[in-house]
């Protein structure tokens, strides 16, 4: 869902609710500037995020976590 700031502003409750079960997204003159999300880790979504950044085997969780912060 896409929705204005001043939609946001006028109706933060209702939007704080539906963020539970879908993403909102903000946008301001035309260009989203946020996203209101659920806290709750997507595990397909975060699945997604990591596809490709391990490249071999014998790879350590430190050699991801650096490879994935420096694709940012």
């Amino acid at each position: 869902m896409q929705i204005t700031a001043t939609e946001l502003k006028m109706n933060m409750g209702k939007y704080l609710s539906m963020a539970s079960r879908q993403d909102i997204f903000i946008t301001k003159n035309g260009q989203r500037i946020a996203k209101l999300t659920n806290p709750s880790p997507d595990r397909v979504a975060m699945l997604d995020s990591l596809v490709g950044i391990a490249k071999a085997e014998n790879v350590s969780l430190e050699d991801i976590k650096r490879e994935r912060l420096a694709n940012v």
